[in-house]
């Protein structure tokens, strides 16, 4: 560079480019009395240079619009969606536990009718096979009294034939007997001897 003419301070226009905000704190360091180091301290490293502060600020304030404007309505969308969704499930859910406990009661109710059916049909059963034995007991007794009733009748119809063949025997033999003792005058020897000849008789043929 240049030296300065006639000496002196340097004036803005022979600085080289233009003077920016920074170039301007250290001319003011240095009209101070100031030395060049401190024109050249380093910036902080917490807060930023103003520009970028509000570059920043409107950057920020930017995607806070779009997002307003675009991702809000999306996301109040998609929670919108899945809870209708989760809203939707739920009501399956408890659809389908209504219609479970309606198939689980139904499934009771036909169980009870059943058993209450088996109980009936055994009891049906029993009283049937119970009546079944008093019929065949009440049948073999009456079988039993009439052929018990057949023999005592075929008994006494035998024991009259029976009878009726020896009294009409003993009549003969009677008749036969006496006519023997009416023809001929026996004594009493050939009396006892005839009677006891007919009693044989009368015994061999009963």
């Amino acid at each position: 560079l240049a030296a300065p003419s006639g000496g002196g301070e340097p004036s803005e226009e022979e600085l080289p480019g233009p003077a920016g905000h920074a170039e301007e704190e250290c001319i003011v360091l240095l009209e101070e009395g100031k030395s060049i180091d401190d024109c050249q301290e380093a910036p902080s490293p917490i807060l930023p240079a103003g520009n970028e502060i509000v570059w920043g600020a409107i950057a920020f304030a930017i995607l806070f619009l779009a997002l307003l404007k675009f991702g809000l309505p999306a996301v109040r969308k998609a929670m919108a969606a899945r809870e209708d969704r989760i809203r939707s499930d739920l009501e399956r859910a408890e659809q389908a536990r209504t219609e479970a406990e309606g198939e689980l009661a139904e499934y009771r109710r036909q169980l009870a009718d059943a058993r209450s059916e088996a109980t009936r049909i055994i009891e049906e059963a029993r009283e049937a096979a119970d009546e079944v034995r008093r019929q065949v007991r009440s049948q073999a007794e009456q079988e039993a009294a009439d052929l018990r009733a057949r023999a005592q009748e075929d008994t006494r119809v035998a024991m009259d034939r029976a009878t009726a063949e020896v009294q009409s025997q003993v009549t003969a033999l009677a008749i036969d007997l006496a006519e023997k003792i009416v023809e001929r005058n026996l004594d009493r020897d050939t009396q006892i001897a005839l009677v006891e000849s007919y009693i044989n008789q009368v015994g061999s043929r009963s």
